[in-house]
């Protein structure tokens, strides 16, 4: 048989289309040429395959060889293609059975010896490859992580001569199976009880983790600003399995074979980093670190030194809960439902309201570096928190038992499941329309309401977050109507605005 044809799968952001990898054998100068828009790493696939086959035991065909990768017009990259050419090339020449591969796909660059090596992408590709009833054979380093989607039966191998004895049915590869995956679990690296004092932020940390509610963290420095954003992941509910599939599906795309994801991602980018590396970019677009943060917590520290014109890429984002990346031969949409937390100082000293040091920054230096936080981003973040510095004496005192993290998620979980029986989603995800629902306020609370947003300078925007705040306030106390000490606490939560008003 001189024409056959394997399936293989791209990776098209967290889509893993359909590729099929034709392979002709036709008499003439021997030479393999690669069709389909190849990039550089495709067309050098021709030099990988030949050795492997060589190094392998295996006839490299002395004849003119074309591999067609279609579709024509979707560019293909990197080395995922390497083991389907290479099978292509053994079915076209007979050395296996090329019905064989007739409900398989195959994903895996290879090396000269022969040995599979991973590639990104594994387990969107599992999962593309289930909705058209194939099994997926791919390299042994990826085999854990397209498992975890059990709709797909999943075959690894180390080494292109185990592909091939499998296709003979002379030693079959086992399929993958997660035996030993534990269920989702909280993160737990960080402890709530480890914090001393700031009550009223920790406070607010909970009502953060109840809502799903973005969070800014405002005062002078060594108050226990990072230390609180890095135990909001201890608060949140474990991942339910969609979530979980989701979040493992965008590391598969970004790192190989390490995204197997039981806890809420928690990312921290440095101030210094860039647009692409926030939002995710490039030639061939790649998830950045809101994405990466998906179904968890994005920390940003150092607020105001990020890049005014960085900062502003998250607009969007933190409404709609998604990135489209355009470029010029291809649109790309990542997930990004990710929950913010910022920390700032005060002023550019960091010591503006400190009673343990004196501010040394002008009126005018205080009021430049609070500007580079835009109206509209602040707008959307839901909570703004004072984080003070302590007394001396409490924090040389003896450490005192304080609520762990495992006890606030006790009330936090309780508050989501309400949301969930309610609404079908966490307070943050609601609507203007569901908001309005489910937000009820009385003829005295619409007053108070038109009061702070005249006193305020509060957008319409800022208007439903508060809502939504007060919601997640009365979800905790487990009352089924917001009352006007919610509603009240909720407003309490907006220093910011209040500053510049």
């Amino acid at each position: 048989m001189s024409l056959a044809i394997v399936y293989s799968r791209a990776q098209l952001g967290i889509n893993a289309p359909l590729i099929t990898v034709e392979t002709h054998l036709s008499n003439g100068m021997p030479g393999l040429s690669i069709v389909g828009l190849p990039e550089t790493a495709v067309k050098e696939s021709k030099d990988r395959v030949r050795s492997a086959l060589l190094n392998a035991g295996f006839d490299f065909p002395p004849k003119r060889i074309t591999i067609n990768l279609a579709p024509a017009d979707l560019p293909k990259e990197g080395g995922r293609y390497d083991l389907a050419i290479a099978l292509g090339i053994l079915a076209a020449s007979g050395q296996v059975p090329a019905e064989a591969l007739e409900k398989l796909e195959c994903i895996g660059e290879l090396a000269l010896s022969g040995e599979l090596r991973p590639v990104n992408g594994s387990l969107t590709a599992a999962m593309a490859c289930a909705r058209d009833n194939r099994s997926l054979l791919l390299p042994y380093a990826n085999g854990e992580e397209a498992a975890q989607y059990s709709g797909c039966d999943v075959y690894a191998a180390k080494h292109l001569l185990d592909v091939c004895a499998h296709l003979h049915e002379q030693e079959k590869i086992p399929a993958v199976r997660l035996k030993d995956l534990a269920q989702p679990v909280a993160h737990s690296q960080w402890d709530l009880a480890d914090v001393r004092g700031q009550i009223a932020a920790k406070r607010a940390l909970e009502i953060a983790a109840a809502g799903g509610h973005n969070l800014l963290l405002c005062g002078p420095p060594g108050t226990g600003k990072t230390m609180l954003a890095q135990r909001l992941p201890g608060l949140l509910p474990p991942l339910r399995e969609e979530e979980m599939l989701e979040v493992a599906a965008i590391h598969s795309v970004a790192s190989r074979g390490q995204s197997i994801m039981q806890g809420r991602p928690f990312r921290q980018p440095h101030h210094t980093a860039s647009a692409v590396a926030l939002v995710g970019g490039g030639s061939q677009p790649r998830p950045g670190e809101i994405s990466l943060a998906h179904h968890g917590v994005l920390f940003l520290d150092e607020f105001p030194e990020f890049p005014r014109s960085v900062l502003e890429v998250l607009r969007e984002p933190l409404e709609y809960g998604e990135i489209l990346i355009a470029r010029a031969n291809a649109q790309v949409q990542f997930p990004a439902r990710f929950q913010l937390v910022a920390a700032m100082n005060p002023c550019p000293c960091g010591h503006a309201g400190d009673t343990r040091q004196a501010c040394r920054c002008k009126p005018e230096q205080i009021r430049r570096y609070r500007d580079r936080l835009s109206g509209p981003l602040l707008d959307r973040i839901d909570m703004h928190i004072a984080v003070p510095a302590l007394p001396q004496s409490d924090v040389m005192a003896p450490s005192t038992e304080s609520e762990s993290s495992a006890q606030v998620r006790e009330r936090v979980c309780a508050a989501r499941r309400r949301q969930w029986e309610r609404s079908g989603k966490s307070n943050a995800a609601l609507g203007t329309r569901e908001v309005e629902m489910v937000c009820v306020l009385t003829d005295e609370q619409r007053a108070l309401m038109a009061q702070a947003m005249e006193k305020l300078g509060l957008s319409a925007r800022a208007y439903h977050r508060v809502l939504k705040v007060a919601r997640t306030v009365a979800d905790l106390s487990g009352s089924d109507s917001i009352a006007t000490a919610h509603l009240r606490e909720a407003l309490g939560y907006r220093n910011l605005d209040r500053t510049v008003a």
